[in-house]
């Protein structure tokens, strides 16, 4: 295979979706084949690359100097690609049903589509130039998306969404730009590129850059207080919402922080010093309060956003104890809370859908009546719980282990955190589900009659993902060891 084909996946989507409009399709059943079709074959082309990696980079574009565009397939980017190649078709097929009352589906599909791309650019980007501009491409194309529906909570939130991502964008570029200055190269390279008398006596000014790297790629991740754009999109279409909590904003964030932590920055510069236990102060708040403030919301997607909030920084937690221990736990649950956030969100759009119910005390009796959606809502309540043997519990088991193995106080403070978390994560959910299955005695049964599970094009994704996160929590040796060989 020649290397130049890492550059199909990227811009196929893009090409395909931006096209779109220009089909003027009269009827909804052949553009959702179009849109599934490009889905579906684009991820194919990405898992043929995946296990057939070419070796060493491609130069897409020379922009100046030594600002290029390159793309290359290594163990951390074919985790996050290989999980975008998954996700993807399963949540453009579950769009179809979803949106079909929605409106301006052309639009919405064209962006949604190039996403895709994008999304894929960020993952398979060979240097920090590529990540970056694709990050800020992430941001103009899943814009309109947030605001689909033009409504004018939908523009509010669109507004604090750009708002933020380009505050966060003008932190990262500060670490761009001294990465460019003092690095060896602008590539990505295992264990960093600061090295050499270019840093001498520059060590804590590049050790506070990269701080605000962090906080500025830890935007998308919704670090605490960067976070509240995140709840406010909950407001958009759930398929956008999904994804974005999911898969491709928030997770290019977390994303986008291993790479600068791990192959720029590099972890022998920054382990022990005051940028460590900075970036682990503000995950350990984020995750406490991501769930406290989960326990407290009584909208449903908006607990579901919080929790994201939450879920992201055990992520960033654990890429920052800067052990190859910490990093495998970190992209476990990269992987797990993917697959468990995307089907849990895609239940509360299916009780949208179906009954246009928002608040979590609405969903009295809904477990009878909607019996698939609360399936695939139970078995993700309980991995994102961390109750054994689902997935959950397995990443945050790893999570701890290499908290408490790395013996700081920091860690173990962490540690704490994980285990803290974890019981206000039991009581949003399962409140949640309690009321969907055990309604108070005063419940009227009249009031929910006539209300069904969504249908097949929504289903069919809850019942795939329930055989997933089953079988995760069952190869969870064989996840770890993919994790842990990224390196």
């Amino acid at each position: 295979m020649t290397k130049y084909m890492i550059i199909v996946p990227i811009l196929f989507p893009i090409i395909t979706g931006a096209i779109l409009p220009l089909f003027r399709f009269t009827e909804r059943k052949s553009r959702n084949i179009y849109t599934e079709l490009v889905t579906l074959l684009n991820s194919i082309m990405v898992w043929i690359l995946l296990f057939n990696a070419p070796k060493g980079s491609v130069r897409a574009l020379n922009l100046a100097g030594d600002l290029e565009i390159t793309f290359m397939v290594d163990g951390l980017g074919s985790v996050f690609a290989g999980l975008i190649a998954f996700l993807w078709p399963i949540a453009t097929l579950y769009a179809f049903e979803y949106m079909e009352h929605h409106g301006k589906e052309n639009t919405f599909f064209t962006f949604y589509t190039m996403t895709y791309g994008v999304t894929l650019g960020i993952a398979l980007a060979a240097n920090l130039m590529t990540m970056y501009m694709f990050y800020e491409m992430l941001t103009l194309v899943t814009l309109p998306l947030v605001m689909a529906g033009m409504s004018r909570e939908a523009i509010m939130a669109g507004r604090k969404y750009i708002l933020y991502s380009m505050g966060g964008a003008a932190f990262a570029f500060i670490g761009f730009i001294f990465i460019f200055t003092f690095g060896t190269t602008m590539n990505f390279v295992p264990g960093g590129v600061l090295q050499g008398a270019d840093i001498a006596g520059r060590g804590n000014l590049l050790r506070a850059v990269y701080v605000l790297a962090v906080l500025g790629f830890g935007v998308k991740a919704a670090i605490f207080p960067f976070h509240r754009w995140l709840p406010t999109a909950s407001i958009a279409p759930t398929p956008v919402t999904a994804l974005l909590h999911a898969v491709a904003v928030v997770k290019a964030g977390a994303f986008a922080i291993i790479r600068i932590t791990y192959y720029s920055f590099g972890t022998e510069f920054l382990k022990g010093t005051f940028a460590q236990h900075t970036v682990m102060c503000f995950a350990m708040v984020t995750i406490i309060f991501g769930s406290a403030r989960a326990v407290k919301e009584p909208h449903f997607k908006r607990r579901l956003a919080y929790s994201t909030v939450s879920n992201l920084s055990y992520i960033v937690f654990g890429a920052s104890l800067m052990t190859q221990a910490g990093l495998a736990a970190a992209l476990t649950h990269m992987i797990y809370h993917a697959v468990i956030k995307i089907t849990l969100f895609f239940c509360a759009g299916a009780v949208l859908v179906r009954t246009h119910k928002e608040y979590v005390k609405e969903l009295n009796g809904l477990g009878y009546r909607m019996p698939v959606t609360f399936a695939a809502f139970t078995v993700g309540a309980l991995s994102l719980t961390g109750v054994p043997p689902f997935p959950g519990f397995i990443s945050k088991w790893n999570l701890c282990t290499a908290a408490v193995a790395e013996g700081t106080p920091y860690a173990y403070a962490g540690t704490g955190v994980l285990l803290t978390s974890a019981f206000l994560t039991a009581i949003y959910m399962f409140t949640t589900l309690f009321r969907a299955y055990f309604p108070k005695d005063d419940f009227d049964p009249k009031t929910i009659q006539g209300f069904s599970d969504p249908g097949w094009q929504m289903c069919v994704p809850f019942v795939i993902f329930i055989i997933v996160m089953t079988v995760l929590g069952f190869t969870a040796p064989i996840v770890y060891r993919i994790c842990s060989g990224v390196m």
